[in-house]
């Protein structure tokens, strides 16, 4: 017992030693990154009747072009903009209205040139428009194209999705059409597409706003003219009024506007170019004014962040009553409010920094280390799945830190300050909420009905997706996240029923129906994935989840077969990948996502996602076994990020290939380590909770171990899928597969809807003596089926 506790005793110190250590790198970080400066406020001077083109430079816009606007004042004084890049179009706000300023709303009477084709608008109401070359007649609603009454034959490319969402919009009344536009240009009339021979297919769009209108959408250099009362006009370089506009957004730079006489003033938010010094050429009509990057700077919260995060508190607060009641000492009451604490400050740098302006980088860093330090000591013992979830999370929020302190724009750091909210509300929150599955007083019936509940905003969820986002998700959010959470835990709850023996006479219709809810919702997922996501790793994801499930109901029921399927599914997936590596091309060939195939392939010849691998590739050779300084990346602590921030998504898919080029293969290696022993901890909490529930000597806590078991093995699983694909995908092994590296990547749905989750269910899941103890007292004897 000496030795064992020995042991614990210096596990416990050597993860505080080495937490510790991860803190000190993130600050020698903080205090070694130089000194930027950014346009607090950019003032614009013009007489009327003059001009002036800004882009780049002047505008402190990273994503802008050279000459991206133009701003003039007419002969009355009134301000005017017109976009000069057709590539990217200008966004204007105007109050609760978003207008693209390459968006025409299409008028009866108007006609537009695309090419050598030429397209009469015949009638226009609040959500059609008929149009006509001439020789045809076309219906279009923002959903349904109809060429002289009827539906035109599909593209002969079109995808499986696309297929699937014109019979959906053909089926279904106008209300519950999905939103599909119209693309002009190529030289078929098929699908959703008017021909034009001349002119690059995708290049002009029709489509729904969301006042219900029609408008035409320019997305390319290839002009496209549309009349007007005197005459033809470019559509994406029409002169845009000022008067009535709130703000403009330039990429993901947003310029506040504010006239006063011949001054106009921008305040630029969002990305923001950073100097070295606060000194830039700019035209004589053009003036900056300059700020500094503060590492503590925190901007007033508004009031709807003070009462959320005072609700937050509240809530956190409330979750120590059954403590009071039980009248346990003091000492076990101060994690919780701490808890509640730093859950109430993540809500409201949440909300600040989503409205008002994010902190200082300084700030968000003392909530990071307050989370990490509060997730390893929640417990009096700490654990090895603590430990290693810590120290994972620490590892990620040092990579994320390091791209936004090397980079040339603020946009970069909002990654970490992101993570740090939504980390500081998560898992404080989690480990409150979840606290009453260690104390077993978790209720069965409870705990179906909720389960049940997730389920069904999972589904609510993945819907909104399908009907109104795309693959990266909806509303900001990606619901697939959930949903695989919601999918482990009601599948582990159906399973832990089953297992434990119920008699005939209770396997009723409800019964089956609770057996069914978790088979609906893997279905549903496997049908968004194969439709609506244009990318396959979900199936990969589902596959590696559905294949360890089936090894661990084995295993619980005593198969051998359990070991022989393994040892099959294994050599399968060996075989699998080799195949996929030698026959990538007859798959896409097939028509199974031929893109991602082909890129794998030939990345030279895929200007986007071929330039993720062949970077990422280059920036993980830069960095060796020691890193690009050859000192493990301490040398560059602070300084710039270098060429590996132009890897595509970086931030999410490829963060291992800057960890690999920052702090070389060494540290790669180690990180794998603290991974190997997450699912280790997991698999071992797991198994214990099994082990309970075979020498329980009441019903629900048998059931709460095998629901615990069956839950840890599925999530489990689910990070390693998705560990195997983002290192397959860093390493070139897989195709691209666009899915964050769990724990490393600024993967923010990811991190707070299962990550999260899935660590407080573990550690509330691990068993502690004077726990256990408390609950043997209190536990019944009845008699029933485990």
């Amino acid at each position: 017992m000496t030795s064992s506790r020995q042991r614990m005793s210096s596990g416990a110190a050597t993860a505080s030693v080495l937490l510790a250590l991860l803190c000190a790198v993130q600050l020698l970080a903080v205090l070694r990154a130089p000194a930027a400066w950014l346009p607090r406020e950019i003032a614009v001077t013009l007489q009327p009747g003059t001009s002036i083109v800004l882009g780049r430079a002047e505008l402190g816009a990273p994503r802008a072009a050279t000459r991206q606007l133009t701003l003039r004042r007419d002969a009355g004084g009134a301000w005017w903009l017109r976009n000069l890049e057709p590539v990217q179009p200008i966004v204007l706000r105007r109050g609760d209205v978003r207008v693209r300023s390459s968006d025409v709303p299409l008028e009866r009477g108007q006609q537009i040139q695309t090419g050598a084709a030429r397209f009469e608008v015949l009638a226009q109401d609040a959500g059609s428009v008929t149009l006509s070359n001439g020789e045809r007649t076309w219906r279009y609603d923002g959903a349904t194209l109809l060429q002289d009454g009827a539906l035109q034959p599909a593209c002969p490319d079109a995808p499986l999705a696309s297929r699937v969402l014109a019979l959906w919009n053909r089926i279904t009344p106008y209300p519950l059409g999905l939103a599909r536009p119209v693309s002009l240009g190529g030289l078929l009339y098929c699908g959703n597409r008017l021909a034009s021979s001349t002119f690059e297919a995708g290049t002009a769009m029709l489509g729904r706003m969301p006042d219900g209108r029609i408008a035409l959408s320019v997305r390319g250099d290839q002009p496209v003219l549309v009349s007007t009362a005197q005459d033809w006009e470019d559509a994406a370089q029409r002169d845009q009024p000022l008067a009535a506009t709130d703000a403009v957004a330039v990429g993901r730079t947003v310029f506040t506007l504010v006239p006063n006489g011949d001054m106009l003033h921008l305040t630029p938010s969002g990305q923001v170019a950073l100097s070295n010094v606060p000194q830039v050429q700019l035209p004589d009509a053009v003036r900056w004014q300059w700020q500094e990057r503060t590492l503590f700077a925190l901007p007033a919260p508004p009031p709807l962040a003070w009462a959320a995060a005072i609700g937050v508190l509240l809530l956190g607060a409330g979750s120590v009553l059954p403590l009071l009641r039980q009248r346990v000492a003091s000492a076990r009451l101060a994690m919780p409010l701490i808890a509640a604490l730093v859950a109430a400050t993540a809500t409201l740098l949440l909300i600040a920094q989503r409205s008002s302006g994010a902190p200082g980088v300084g700030v968000s860093l003392l909530l990071a280390w307050a989370t990490l330090w509060l997730t390893l000591r929640f417990h009096a013992r700490i654990s090895l799945l603590s430990a290693a979830a810590v120290l994972l999370l620490g590892t990620g929020l040092l990579v994320q830190l390091e791209m936004g302190l090397g980079a040339s724009d603020t946009a970069w750091l909002r990654h970490f300050q992101n993570s740090t909210a939504l980390l500081g509300l998560g898992l404080p929150g989690m480990l409150l909420l979840l606290s009453s599955v260690g104390r077993n007083n978790l209720s069965r019936p409870v705990t179906e009905r909720v389960l049940l509940v997730l389920a069904g905003i999972a589904l609510v969820g993945v819907l909104l997706q399908v009907c109104f986002g795309s693959e990266t998700g909806v509303f900001d959010i990606q619901p697939f996240e959930f949903a695989k959470f919601a999918l482990a835990a009601l599948s582990a709850h159906c399973l832990a029923l089953v297992a434990g023996g119920a008699t005939h006479q209770q396997r009723n219709w409800r019964f089956w129906l609770r057996m069914a809810a978790p088979v609906l919702l893997f279905v549903f997922l496997l049908g968004v994935a194969l439709v609506r996501v244009d990318d396959y790793s979900p199936l990969v994801l589902l596959l590696v989840w559905s294949s360890a499930m089936a090894l661990v109901w084995c295993a619980s029921r005593g198969r051998r077969a359990a070991l022989v399927t393994a040892a099959v599914a294994i050599c399968l997936l060996v075989a699998g990948g080799a195949a996929m590596r030698s026959g990538g091309a007859v798959l896409g060939a097939l028509g199974f996502y031929p893109e991602r195939f082909q890129v794998w392939s030939a990345p030279t010849v895929h200007p986007h996602t071929g330039q993720q691998m062949l970077l990422g590739a280059r920036a993980i050779a830069q960095g060796g076994w020691l890193g690009a300084d050859k000192a493990f990346g301490l040398a560059a602590l602070g300084g710039a990020a270098g060429d590996a921030l132009a890897i595509p998504a970086i931030q999410d898919d490829f963060a291992p290939a800057f960890l690999l080029q920052r702090h070389g293969l060494a540290a790669g290696l180690a990180l794998w380590t603290l991974q190997a022993l997450f699912l280790v901890a997991l698999v071992r909490v797991a198994a214990g909770a099994w082990g309970r529930a075979l020498a329980a000597n009441d019903f629900r806590r048998a059931w709460l171990g095998r629901f615990q078991c069956f839950a840890l093995c599925g999530g489990a699983a689910f990070v390693a899928g998705h560990l195997l694909l983002a290192w397959g995908t860093n390493l070139a092994m897989f195709p691209i597969m666009g899915q964050p590296m769990s724990f490393l990547s600024a993967g923010g749905s990811h991190l707070l809807f299962f990550i999260c989750p899935l660590l407080a269910f573990g550690m509330a899941s691990t068993p502690f003596n004077e726990e256990i103890q408390s609950c043997r007292s209190m536990s019944n004897t009845k008699s029933w089926a485990r």
